[in-house]
Parts: structure tokens; sequence; C-alpha cells
């Protein structure tokens, strides 16, 4: 078994906060990607962006993070590894974010593990018997482990393996994490386009939301008291960030899970990381010093994107 790749971030770049804006600038080509729209059972469609099919190659989708989408930095470097390696790829927009409003008044949210219950068995059997993997970033993360803890043994039906990049998996000590001091850049960045959307959802369902409520919203826990909480079934910021948090479902994951987490993540504290106790023994846990949110930047200036989907192949290819 070989050993996995190590994290040398680079040099030029201190701390959490410039290792999580940094990749925003580094160039990176857009992926060859095919666009399918697939219909919910419930009447709505998820899009999901696909590379070119390579026959009898292994599969990995991937879950993107808060308002992200397959133009997403770490997005754009995991489709470049795969397409490198020659594997298939795709990454699942959730609703609302592949660039057109989805249809329903529910949106997306970090505990949404019942998208990936309908999904799964309409794209797994595609790969015609190859190995399926997933990999969950940030939000995306947290969805997936949640997953995997609610299906135990019967996840690997579906998924070889999977990995976990950034999660929150304590949803409640992110959400006040990011309404804290120089996290509340992060927390404006997400509100711009959260809040138009979700005023643009007002306005089609009259009555089902308080517009004013969305306009003053400065915060997340805001956000989620007013527009998520209500548009997917709980009472408020607080009940929905209680039972969708993945940390609690750890023990009982049965598929291999490669938890990646940076301990100088702004967004994710270090201390609310699930401890080895809380983990089964299926869930390999890699916390490394450094690396931001979803950022791990290595290398001489600009920097590369590189490491992280090294990282997570070489996890799917031999386990380590």
């Amino acid at each position: 078994m070989t050993t996995p790749p190590s994290f040398r971030p680079a040099s030029w770049l201190p701390g959490g906060h410039a290792q999580t804006i940094w990749p925003r600038f580094i160039p990176q080509a857009m992926p060859t990607l095919v666009r399918e729209r697939l219909d919910t059972p419930d009447g709505d469609f998820v899009d999901i962006d696909w590379l070119p099919r390579q026959a009898a190659q292994p599969l990995v989708l991937l879950f993107h993070g808060l308002e992200g989408s397959s133009g997403s930095h770490y997005a754009k470097a995991l489709m470049h590894a795969l397409a490198a390696r020659r594997w298939n790829g795709a990454v699942v927009h959730a609703r609302g974010c592949s660039g057109e409003p989805n249809r329903l008044l529910r949106a997306y949210h970090s505990g949404d593990s019942a998208e990936l219950d309908w999904l799964l068995p309409r794209v797994v059997p595609r790969n015609e018997g190859r190995p399926v993997y997933a990999v969950g970033v940030s939000l995306g993360g947290n969805v997936l482990c949640k997953w995997l803890g609610e299906q135990g043994q019967a996840a690997s039906k579906w998924l070889t393996a999977a990995a976990s990049v950034c999660a929150p998996v304590d949803l409640g000590a992110a959400g006040r994490a990011l309404d804290e001091g120089f996290n509340r850049v992060y927390t404006q960045y997400f509100l711009r386009t959260m809040k138009p959307r979700a005023l643009l959802k007002a306005q089609r369902f009259p009555g089902l939301l308080d517009e004013a409520a969305i306009a003053a919203c400065n915060s997340i826990r805001a956000f989620d008291d007013a527009v998520t909480s209500q548009i997917h079934g709980f009472r408020d910021a607080d009940d929905y960030w209680t039972r969708c948090a993945s940390r609690p479902l750890l023990k009982a994951v049965r598929t291999p899970l490669l938890l990646l987490q940076a301990l100088n993540d702004p967004m994710v504290p270090a201390w609310s990381l699930a401890t080895p106790d809380l983990l089964s023994s299926d869930v390999r846990p890699e916390y490394t010093a450094q690396g931001g949110h979803v950022g791990y930047v290595s290398g001489a200036p600009k920097g590369r994107l590189n490491w992280l989907p090294q990282r997570v192949l070489h996890f799917f290819e031999t386990g380590a």
C-alpha cells in the first residue's frame, strides 16, 4: 500500500483566511463538461455536469458546497484530475445552483440526504458495475456524511468509497463561526446570491416567506431562521443545525470514508471536529494543520490546487 501524498502548504500564503480565499484567484480552465437534467420525483430538476464518458472506468460524483457549482475551483481541479486519469466524473448541482432557478419552493440544505436517496439509484447503475465514488465538499460533505451514517451497510450498494472535505459536521458550530469576526466577509459573500434567490422564491410563492425578514438578513443564522428552516420543515436555525449535523452519525458509517479537514479552517472550528471515539472503523480522519476552508494551496506563486484531488483519488485507489 503506497503512502498518501502529504500536504505541503504554500509558504507564501500564511493563515487559514489567506489559504481559503486565494484559490479563487488561481487561473484554471473549465474542463469540457456535458450537462444532463434529471427530473426529480417531486416535479423539480437537478442538473449534472459530466466529463465525456470513458468506457469501463470508475466514476467520481462531486457534491459541492454552499452556493457552489461546476465552476467552483475545487470542482475544476477534481474534474481535470479525473480527465487526466481517464476516469469518469460528474458535478451534481444542488437545486437552484446550476444557473437556473429550480421549480419548487424547496431549495437545498446541509442535511438533504433524501436527495441522494433518489439520485444515486438513477446514476450509479449507468457505470455498469465499475466502482463509483463520491466526494462531498463543505455543505456537500455534511450531506454525504449524513447519508452514509443513515444508510449504514446499505450505502455500499451504491458507493465503493467516499471522501468528505472540510465538512461542517457540527452545523451549529460552523453557523455561529460564520457570523463572527472576519468570517462575516464569507457570510456576506454567500448572502449576495442567497438573498436574491430567496426573495425570488418569496415572490413566486406569495405568503410563504417573509420578504422583509429576508431583505434584513445579515447573518447565516438570520437566513437559516427566515428561509432555510421555513421551507424545509424545521422550527428555526437551531433546530435545522441540530437535526442535520452529521457528526452524531459518523459512528454508523460502514463505507470507507476519508474525513479530510484543516485545523486552521476559519469556517469549521477545530474544536467542533469529530474525535476518534465518534468515528466508526470505516472512517479515516485526516486533520491537516494547514489548508484553510477547501483551500489546500501548494507550490510557488501563483500556487497550485492539485494536492486535494490527488489525495482524494489516492484514497479511492488504495484505501489509504
